[in-house]
């Protein structure tokens, strides 16, 4: 953590002890600040991808089902920046759709092409907005989402973060959610950054690394995206009685914010698509494993 990113947490430090809060339980609170990117379209940061664009893959990569969104120079976002030890060459390709998934599904993928990958221009009909067929579906407002789907330059910006939830979900269903260890005044320190966070971090519609938020405060995104992935994992079997994957998953814990698009559609306001994986996945470039979930609270 660069000492001027530090030196940008000072309006919540200053929010926090205005709260009294304990100074300690600050102090051990900015020591959980991860690095993060944020993408914009606009300003004088250096170009990482775009928005949109023609969709890049190999001649053998099956058609994605979801629509794609950005295409991200892997050489452009260092480790320094976003905090996430990226492919140090080719393009990330995030594909997803604000829709609701069923049985835990996932509601995009990534896509790892690496350098030097010989690509072709796809044209496809994206079956989770066209039909499995190519038919447009009759909901009107599925097409009109998609062709709202942002087409511009992305640019790079470093960022801060601090966690944006008070609370971790549990393991088992039902039960009352903990507060994060050694974090004995958690809620209102997520409150104070909530409430400071705009005058601290850019304003931009693509997050990479850091920590995820959306408007529910309670749990954390990435623990309830793992979940979503672990059950899942689960329900997948490739006939009667047998596991596509035997592997248990990683525990929630183990899994990071890939990205994180705020939507801000019409039709779709104050929502926002997760792309997170599990470390270890992140380490051995398994982005098939990745898993993308939905949040709209309309």
């Amino acid at each position: 953590m660069t000492p001027d990113l530090i030196r940008r947490l000072a309006p919540f430090r200053e929010e926090a002890l205005g709260r009294g809060i304990p100074s300690q339980d600050i102090e051990r609170w900015i020591a959980t600040a991860r690095l993060s990117g944020t993408l914009v379209t606009s300003g004088d940061g250096p170009v990482v991808g775009r928005f949109g664009g023609p969709l890049m893959l190999p001649a053998d990569a099956p058609d994605p089902w979801f629509p794609l969104l950005a295409t991200l120079d892997c050489a452009a976002l260092p480790e320094e920046v976003t905090g996430l030890p990226l492919p140090a060459d080719g393009h990330l390709l995030l594909f997803g759709f604000p829709e609701m998934t069923y049985y835990s599904a996932s509601a995009g993928e990534i896509v790892y092409v690496p350098a030097g990958t010989p690509v072709e221009e796809r044209e496809t009909k994206y079956p989770c907005v066209h039909g499995e067929e190519g038919n447009a579906f009759d909901d009107d407002q599925t097409l009109h989402i998609y062709e709202q789907f942002p087409q511009d330059e992305l640019r790079l910006s470093a960022d801060v973060s601090l966690p944006y939830h008070f609370l971790v979900a549990s393991p088992e269903p039902f039960q009352e959610a903990a507060p994060l260890p050694g974090h004995p005044r958690a809620l209102e320190l997520a409150e104070a950054w909530t409430d400071t966070c705009g005058d601290i971090v850019v304003d931009g519609p693509l997050h990479i690394g850091g920590y995820a938020f959306h408007e529910c405060t309670e749990t954390d995104p990435v623990v309830d995206a793992a979940q979503e992935a672990a059950e899942y994992r689960r329900q997948r079997t490739a006939g009667p009685g047998e596991p596509v994957d035997a592997v248990e998953p990683p525990a929630p814990e183990n899994w990071v914010l890939l990205a994180q698009w705020d939507i801000g559609l019409t039709g779709r306001e104050g929502s926002t698509l997760h792309w997170v994986i599990a470390r270890q996945d992140l380490a051995e470039r398994r982005f098939d494993r990745a898993h993308v979930s939905f949040f709209w609270n309309p």
